[in-house]
């Protein structure tokens, strides 16, 4: 019986990551085939692993390709370390299982004793799956209530702090410097309604964006529509007032507005 080992390792698995390890769950699974070799089972060469997936998406690599070899009779039998490995949501496991199934394929977990070839091995397989997709929704949960709770206390929880922005003890504080920087191409983009224009100007200043690099029209809009420089949070201060944010987004509403009906009679001319 040729037999493929499927191995997944998402980002999150930080708490025991050295027993989750794509090598340490592809070992404990050849030794397993291994174990069964008076049966006839034999280790397929190809690796199936996906490391830095959840068991909630489906679009991994290696997992195509293992249903893809599936499908064309390439593989007799799935072993994986557990199942949640390769799914933590009950409806894509059923779809699976139910594509093994359709191939002649089994299915076999290192840790979790159960035949899918049984009835009572699917009711345990079921069980088990229930209980994965339960422990991934609380970790869903936990995450989102964790958010939530850092938000309210000011945390900042959105990647890299915006332009104008540093971060002191994980809250958003006014870059000085960075900060009259935005100013100006609020007061500049007011006056001139041009994306590049604007930032040939900033660069012409000598500033550059967070990384180094010289400051383009999509990096203009950009600053020019994060709502964030408005303070609207208690906890994110403020680096340009109310009416200077509506006049701009009046002047981006008309610079856009001309830009469409540009192309409009561009494209009736040609």
């Amino acid at each position: 019986m040729r037999c493929a080992i499927y191995t997944r390792k998402s980002t999150d698995d930080a708490r025991d990551s050295q027993l989750k390890s794509v090598d340490n769950q592809r070992d404990l699974c050849a030794k397993y085939i291994e174990s069964q070799a008076a049966e006839g089972w034999s280790l397929l060469s190809d690796r199936y692993d996906d490391e830095g997936f959840g068991g909630g998406n489906m679009k991994r690599p290696a997992l195509e390709r293992l249903m893809a070899d599936v499908r064309t009779g390439a593989v007799d039998a799935i072993v994986v370390y557990k199942i949640d490995r390769l799914s933590r949501s009950l409806r894509d496991f059923a779809n699976i299982i139910d594509a093994f199934d359709r191939a002649g394929v089994s299915f076999y977990s290192t840790t979790q004793q159960f035949s899918t070839t049984t009835s009572m091995g699917r009711l345990t397989l079921n069980i088990l799956l229930t209980f994965a997709q339960f422990e991934r929704e609380m970790i869903g949960e936990r995450t989102r209530d964790w958010v939530a709770g850092a938000k309210a206390r000011g945390i900042w929880t959105s990647g890299p702090p915006p332009y104008g922005y540093r971060l002191e003890n994980k809250r958003l504080a006014i870059h000085d410097e960075r900060a009259e920087v935005v100013r100006f191409i609020f007061r500049r983009f007011a006056r001139l309604g041009v994306f590049a224009d604007v930032a040939a100007e900033v660069n012409r200043q000598g500033h550059r964006n967070r990384r180094g690099a010289r400051f383009d029209g999509r990096l203009i809009k950009a600053v020019l529509t994060n709502r964030t420089y408005l303070g609207e949070s208690p906890h994110h201060p403020r680096i340009v007032t109310k009416a200077s944010w509506i006049k701009v987004q009046e002047a981006i509403a008309a610079h856009e507005a001309s830009w469409r009906s540009q192309a409009g009679a561009r494209s009736r001319r040609g």
